[in-house]
């Protein structure tokens, strides 16, 4: 018996060892700046962006024409945040964007620039903490992005004008930074968010991703990575959650997502629209993570004009 307990101990032990070192490498590959790479995000996605190049390389050409500069604010905590502004004729009405995980932002509105900026928006496209010219070593999954949209709200405001009317407007990691904002107290000037294919919160997400793409359990490994996290990034990957989020967001919500995503289930988005006061749903029948507004283009655009249409003037 003794020999079969210290065996029993060794194995647990090798166990416990193993799963520390799983969860250490899971964290890093996830969380940190230099070791998330956009790459394995495009290729875990799942989304075959080939046969769209040739609309993306025009929609690019005619974004990159258009008058546009670099801008920079200070985050709350200290980091030097970047964004490009697309002035587009000083008009009353601008949509900040929020891009995706790995991602930037002139990557991940090169699409939408040609509506937005076709019908009159100003366009902010923020660099979120920890990607692109933006400064920091810990990525925020929108728990911390928020805080950062607050800053950079503030700035369009300063810029515009009292009278500017604002859109937020998110992909993914992006959609879940604008539902989490919305949970926030926020100036007047903001009239709607758009949420495309956003997530409820890193834990759950994460926790998807490990079973249905590595095939392994979420315990420990998401435990572990979440006490590092507050110990490293300063939150926790359940402390905001954008379902919960949704129930004290005061303007009206539209929810946009593929029935086909793999990487972030469309099911999350069922469950943030039941916790919406205001929000519009468009599911994209055979759209992946990401691709809704490539699938089926005029109805993602006549879903941003209803909506538009009722709460901006």
């Amino acid at each position: 018996m003794g020999k079969f307990m210290k065996g029993a101990a060794f194995a647990l032990g090798l166990l416990t060892v193993a799963e520390a070192g799983g969860a250490a490498y899971f964290y890093r590959r996830t969380m940190k700046r230099n070791k998330a790479k956009v790459e394995r995000t495009v290729k875990m996605s799942g989304t075959d962006w080939e046969q769209y190049r040739p609309f993306i390389g025009e929609r690019k050409e005619f974004m990159l024409a258009q008058p546009h500069e670099d801008v920079y604010v200070r985050s709350e905590d200290g980091l030097k945040l970047h964004a490009t502004y697309f002035p587009n004729g000083e008009t009353d009405k601008a949509v900040i964007c929020f891009h995706g995980y790995t991602s930037q932002g002139m990557s991940d509105y090169i699409g939408l620039s040609g509506y937005y900026l076709r019908n009159g928006y100003r366009m902010l496209l923020v660099d979120a903490r920890a990607h692109g010219e933006s400064e920091g070593e810990y990525i925020g999954f929108g728990c911390l992005d928020r805080y950062d949209a607050r800053v950079w709200i503030q700035w369009m405001i300063e810029e515009c004008g009292e009278d500017i009317q604002l859109l937020l407007h998110g992909t993914s990691m992006g959609g879940a930074t604008v539902l989490m904002t919305g949970g926030l107290e926020l100036p007047g000037q903001v009239k709607g968010i758009v949420s495309d294919c956003g997530f409820t919160s890193p834990k759950e997400v994460f926790t998807h991703v490990l079973h249905s793409m590595y095939h392994l359990p979420a315990f420990p490994m998401i435990q572990i990575a979440d006490a590092v996290n507050r110990k490293k990034a300063g939150y926790g990957l359940d402390e905001c959650n954008a379902k919960r989020e949704a129930a004290n967001i005061q303007v009206p919500v539209l929810l946009i997502h593929g029935d086909a995503d793999g990487f972030v289930p469309c099911g999350m988005c069922r469950e943030i629209h039941e916790n919406c006061k205001d929000a519009k749903q468009l599911i994209v029948e055979g759209a992946g993570h990401a691709e809704s507004y490539y699938k089926d283009t005029e109805a993602y655009e006549k879903a941003l004009d209803d909506f538009v249409g009722g709460i901006i003037k």
